[in-house]
């Protein structure tokens, strides 16, 4: 049999490894910057750029697509190669793969702290990005695909399965989540093509599966992979492997409505999620007993080897956080836990030990052989090990006690019927301490990080050799029937028939998101309208962007839920037909600060604007930072050029402004402005300091109606106030 020379492209793998531990540090260090925000608020006071709404989006961009995205693509570049003995199909493709995706962090990096946001949690980045992303994720499956074609290994292993579908679903997600309509083609201003409850869907239909389909199966494949050559052992079970890839897959895809129980998303859907959320326990801890069995007769090894540590904690982190997120959907739980910091704690037990702990023991394995040494010092992999398992816990316990405070003080009621914790502030106050063990947790991870970097520097540094392209061989494959021959298992043929596989799992992956989304889009019946709900006005409109541009959804929820606890601390439940006009949606998912839904007119325009100039003044003990920017400086004053764009850009999306409307934003925007100077003037002390502000500014001084904080009130004053469900009822009885 011929055999066939040629290289394998470890440059490339270089590369990634770099990025993984370079952006690992940044994404990690903006994370940790965020867990003190909550201890000392105004730590970044005055500067926008570093406030917690913009640093947020900036700290998950940068662990997922950074860190996690980089160690994707550097495990399965060196895996690739291997599993179907070839070079990656172009080193050119490979390059604009490696280049294209550090200018998208980059520019993330840049634009999300200047607040440029769509505001969709894990898609932030604005249209130009998407479009980006989209483009240089094609090249990724391209490169893969071709390498596959040239193969000259007949079978695909498990481990390549996955990566397809990552490739194929990830895609599709991204696309649909990212339709948006710019204001602009010159500037980063867009707007969701859906609105409200099919907006909610679409991104949580997304968002799910990004966690599913990028945090998840990529992984999957490279613990298929990395497991068992680190152990030297071969996978406990290919029948397993089976059943846990085309289940888990078909499954996953279901789940996303659990984000969005007991909200305004029709119940049918919230049941498909509910339901399939709980199936998704058998394939995901299939998987889990697949990698941990693999590693039986190595355990020995394991006590020893700071790589197998690493693994293994990753895929019990894996087995504990596929277990949580089923039982988190269902509903009696989630009615708990939704909102809450629980939650905090079951992401960064899949993101710490799942993704990091992997990820750490991928680049140790892979260090040494890429340079041809041995790894600087073991002793130190293991300090890392300890020193980060030890972060974990320390994270992640915490949070579990300050979910469960949270949701224990939100519903508690006296015997006359009252709240007992009527006050947001009083949660808030219970639950500093664990806030305080949150950020030695994630402190003592990151310190694990920084060893990890020292120790790798030292062993490149120690070593001889660089990284050169290493010498292979195999024989050409050749071709055999089409046809299944004598003998051979259906699974067995379809893993010599790359294509078809690509094709069954794409329709594996598309029936759960048919099934969800065309419907709620399509039927009308699914959001029913309510008359008196109307668009916002075009001041408000400024002010909720605004609102998305400091990035406050992610400490405000805007989705009052069918609780008592809910009703009588916010006011009535929020319903599906007040959301038509909510390009995003900005129900949030996480509740640091109060709901804001029916925040309008509960309190007057002064209230606000001293809320937000100095939050404790009129909420003492509130660990909101202050948003002086908005009220004071250069940057205060209101940009109305492209509000005109703006409407017309929503009347695209189905927004019924008229050409009246859009004629006369400028004078609405006035008239209204104007309006909430005068509230603010009311206020004796208030009317002393403007006009010592406007005798100060000379020529460059704004009026108060033409600023941002103004706008901002505006828009805060409207939410909720379309419905005036307790007003009627109270008109009826009275009646």
């Amino acid at each position: 049999m011929e055999m066939q020379q040629f290289y394998y492209d470890n440059k490339i793998v270089k590369k990634f490894l770099y990025a993984t531990i370079v952006f690992g540090v940044v994404g990690m260090l903006v994370g940790l910057i965020l867990a003190f925000m909550f201890l000392f608020p105004n730590m970044t006071d005055g500067i926008s750029w570093l406030s917690f709404g913009r640093l947020r989006p900036l700290h998950t961009n940068a662990v997922i697509f950074a860190f996690v995205g980089n160690a994707i693509f550097a495990g399965v570049y060196y895996s690739l190669q291997r599993l179907l003995k070839a070079r990656m199909f172009s080193d050119l493709l490979s390059n604009i793969n490696f280049w294209g995706w550090q200018l998208i962090i980059v520019g993330a990096a840049i634009t999300l702290p200047l607040g440029y946001t769509t505001s969709k949690e894990y898609a932030e980045l604005e249209w130009p990005f998407d479009i980006a992303i989209a483009l240089v994720w094609v090249v990724f499956g391209v490169n893969m695909i071709g390498t596959i074609l040239k193969r000259r290994q007949r079978h695909l292993y498990v481990a390549i399965w996955f990566y397809i579908a990552t490739f194929v679903t990830v895609a599709v997600l991204h696309i649909f989540n990212s339709l948006e309509l710019p204001v602009s083609l010159t500037g980063m201003k867009s707007y969701s093509v859906y609105a409200g409850v099919q907006d909610a869907l679409v991104q949580w239909w997304y968002g799910h599966n990004a966690v599913a389909f990028f945090l998840t199966t990529p992984f999957l494949g490279l613990m298929y992979y990395f497991v068992p050559k680190a152990a030297n052992r071969p996978v406990y079970s290919y029948r397993l492997s089976i059943v846990h890839f085309w289940s888990l897959i078909f499954i996953y895809i279901w789940a996303g409505p659990h984000h969005l129980l007991y909200t305004a998303l029709p119940e049918w859907a919230q049941h498909l999620g509910v339901a399939f959320s709980v199936m998704l326990i058998a394939p995901s801890w299939g998987g889990m007993i697949n990698g941990l069995l693999t590693l039986r007769g190595a355990w020995d090894k394991v006590r020893t080897d700071p790589v197998l540590k690493f693994m293994v904690v990753a895929i019990t982190g894996y087995g504990m956080a596929t277990f949580e997120g089923p039982m988190l959907s269902l509903k009696n739980v989630n009615a708990i836990a939704h909102f809450t910091d629980w939650i905090i704690a079951h992401v960064h037990v899949g993101a710490l030990a799942w993704n990091g702990f992997l990820a750490f023991g991928m680049i140790y394995w892979l260090i040494p052989r890429l340079f041809k040494t041995k790894l600087h010092s073991v002793g130190l992999a293991n300090l890392h090990f300890w020193v980060g398992t030890l972060g974990i816990i320390l994270y992640a316990l915490p949070m579990y006690v300050a979910g469960f405070t949270q949701a224990s003080m939100w519903k508690q009621f006296n015997p006359d019927g009252s709240i007992v914790y009527g006050n947001f502030l009083e949660t808030v106050t219970e639950i500093m301490p664990m806030y305080w063990m949150r950020a030695i947790g994630g402190t003592l991870y990151i310190t694990g990080m920084l060893i990890l970097v020292y120790n790798v520097i030292v062993t490149i540094v120690k070593s001889d050799s660089k990284v050169t392209d290493e010498l292979a061989e195999a024989p050409a494959l050749k071709r055999v029937s089409k046809r299944r021959v004598a003998g051979e298992g259906w699974h067995t043929w379809l893993e010599r028939k790359p294509v078809l596989l690509t094709i069954y799992a794409t329709i594996a992956i598309l029936i759960g998101g048919i099934v969800q989304i065309i419907p709620t889009i399509v039927v009308e019946s699914n959001i029913p309208t309510i008359s008196s709900v109307q668009p916002y006005t075009p001041l408000e409109l400024e002010g909720r962007d605004i609102y998305i541009r400091e990035g406050c959804v992610g400490c405000h929820s805007q989705m009052v839920r069918p609780f008592r606890s809910e009703v009588e601390r916010y006011g009535e439940y929020s319903k599906a037909g007040e959301y038509v006009y909510d390009h995003p949606f900005l129900w949030g998912s996480k509740r640091t600060g109060p709901d804001l839904h029916r925040v309008g007119g509960k309190y007057n325009d002064n209230w606000h604007f001293n809320h937000m100039y100095d939050p404790q003044t009129t909420s003492s003990g509130s660990i909101m930072p202050a948003y002086k920017w908005l009220i004071v400086g250069e940057g205060a004053k209101l940009d109305k050029s492209m509000t005109e764009k703006k409407m017309e850009t929503m009347v695209s999306l189905g927004v019924p402004y008229t050409e009246e409307d859009i004629a006369n934003a400028q004078a609405s925007m006035l008239e209204q402005g104007t309006q909430i100077e005068k509230n603010l003037y009311s206020d004796p002390d208030f009317a002393k300091s403007y006009e010592a502000d406007k005798a100060a500014g000379g020529e460059d001084f704004v009026e108060m109606r033409n600023r941002e904080i103004v706008a901002l009130i505006a828009y805060l004053q409207r939410l909720g106030t379309d419905i005036k469900v307790k007003e009627i009822i109270n008109e009826t009885a009275q009646n």
